[in-house]
């Protein structure tokens, strides 16, 4: 029962961090100092969608569910779980590779505007005549 509770506590914390990455930069418009975590976990996601890793929750996730006298799943998080609602056919290199991408531009766009947004706040500066 332990390891059910565990197995699902894993999957809920990563299915929170990839919507962290999707979507993370719109709450560091609200809250800058997020970048700090944000930042990183974009790229760590972004890596594991690029080199085609598996994430280390996965087989984490896995062990887990096999203790609990459960099934593992074959592939990644992403593949087992998101793909199979938005992509029935399964997810190919190309999809991944668009994936990863368009987190990217879109936490571009979100930064973007958090430096144009900062850069209207910023103090005048004063001249040293």
């Amino acid at each position: 029962m332990l390891d059910h509770l565990a197995a699902d506590a894993v999957l809920v914390f990563h299915l929170g961090f990839v919507l962290f990455v999707v979507f993370g930069g719109a709450l560091v418009l609200r809250w800058p100092r997020l970048a700090w975590l944000h930042v990183p976990a974009v790229f760590w996601g972004v890596l594991v969608e690029l080199t085609g890793w598996i994430c280390p929750l996965t087989p984490l996730e896995n062990v887990l569910r096999a203790s609990a006298g459960g099934m593992g799943y074959r592939g990644d998080f992403v593949q087992h779980y998101i793909v199979a609602l938005i992509y029935p056919d399964g997810l190919t290199r190309g999809t991944q590779m668009l994936c990863a991408l368009l987190v990217v531009a879109l936490n571009a766009l979100l930064y973007g505007a958090l430096i144009v947004r900062l850069g209207h706040r910023a103090p005048p500066r004063r001249s040293s005549l």
